[in-house]
């Protein structure tokens, strides 16, 4: 049996044979049943479980501005990708109607082809896919088109996880809610989820599917990084509280923590960043430099690189199910998909913690003076 490396509390590199965390899964292109070191969590407070990576189509298809410099993947490369995760045990793919408009879903499904029972497969849908006024957000009318749509784009006769991409405050919840119930009644959607919703829209919606015994959102799709904490100020606890899983987005801080930003160095020629920073979060330099430092310190202790550690973090984590992981390239998959068989000590999960830490915006840091009736997730 292959070994796994793993880390133990002295932060050496340890190999261990692997028992309880392995999961069975079958190669699609040759029918034969291996093991993966990708470990599955429940996803949520529903029966599935995920392998804690799923890999993220976004760099597939380029045929806008924003997703031309995140990627242009074919059907061919995309078939290679998809081959490398399964050999991998990651089952997951993540996309959306929204990426390069509708060519993403394309790819993956031409990508996936005669293996579909053996995946997993997420997409989105509420932003804009067309001039008409009604194409676009979450009424009925446009979530049942926008599914018909990338069931036929993906080439399929059913979603997994089917996701809203952002919240429609225009469109009352309950049309919204009834909608989705109406698609997984018709097994067109199997569970549903949403992303980039305030903790606010989260809860009305979980309350409102309580009241009309309707299927909740099992999911909440959010962006989580060493360099963007944000989420575990309100959306993290009510995941504890209600049993949400998270599936992370950008997890290296929207491509900051790839290894190659580092302070004394300009941004590589190659880096997206050029063109797509002034659509993610801002992040101070000096405070980038400091993760990264001690990402580097980190990085010579285990022999891991540096997006390694930055995911591998992130598992540890409370709610987090799944990371979505996007590449441009092969070599950047495996390096991502080496983020998983080991653990960062307790040690260096705490540094990592103290360096990434910033005082939260109100009425957080109230909050935080009142930790023995309010406490903190992590």
């Amino acid at each position: 049996m292959a070994l796994l490396t793993l880390l133990d509390d002295r932060s050496n590199v340890v190999d261990v044979e692997p028992f309880s965390n392995v999961e069975p899964y079958i190669d699609g292109s040759a029918g034969i049943r291996r093991l993966s070191i990708v470990e599955f969590r429940q996803l949520g407070g529903s029966g599935l479980k995920v392998p804690v990576l799923s890999f993220g189509a976004a760099t597939f298809g380029g045929k806008t501005e924003l997703f031309k410099a995140w990627g242009d993947t074919d059907v061919a490369e995309a078939t290679r990708m998809v081959d490398l995760c399964l050999d991998a045990g990651v089952n997951f793919f993540d996309t959306a109607d929204i990426y390069s408009q509708g060519a993403s879903e394309e790819i993956l499904g031409k990508a996936i082809g005669n293996r579909r029972d053996q995946v997993l497969i997420s997409t989105k849908a509420t932003f804009k896919m067309g001039d008409d006024p009604n194409e676009v957000g979450s009424s009925r009318h446009h979530l049942i088109k926008a599914c018909e749509a990338s069931l036929k784009r993906l080439g399929t006769d059913y979603i997994d996880l089917y996701h809203l991409h952002g919240f429609d405050a225009l469109t009352p919840v309950e049309e919204v809610l009834s909608t989705l119930e109406g698609l997984i009644q018709s097994g067109k959607v199997r569970y549903i989820g949403c992303s980039n919703f305030s903790g606010w829209h989260l809860m009305k919606s979980l309350s409102v599917s309580q009241q009309y015994g309707w299927s909740r959102y099992v999911s909440h799709q959010a962006y989580y990084s060493l360099i963007g904490r944000d989420y575990e100020w309100e959306l993290m606890p009510l995941a504890l509280d209600q049993k949400v899983g998270t599936m992370v987005w950008s997890p290296l801080g929207w491509g900051r923590l790839t290894g190659k930003i580092r302070r004394d160095s300009s941004l590589p020629e190659v880096s997206r960043l050029h063109k797509t920073a002034d659509f993610g979060p801002p992040v101070d330099d000096q405070y980038l430099y400091r993760v990264v430092d001690v990402l580097d310190e980190i990085a010579g202790e285990t022999g891991k690189s540096v997006p390694q550690i930055a995911l591998n973090w992130l598992l540890s984590r409370p709610t987090v199910a799944n990371i979505v992981i996007g590449a441009r390239n092969e070599s950047q998959l495996k390096d991502n998909l080496g983020s998983v068989g080991w653990s960062l000590s307790t040690e260096q999960i705490k540094r990592l913690d103290e360096v990434s830490e910033q005082t939260p915006i109100y009425p957080y840091w109230h909050q935080r003076q009142f930790v023995e009736r309010n406490p903190l997730p992590v």
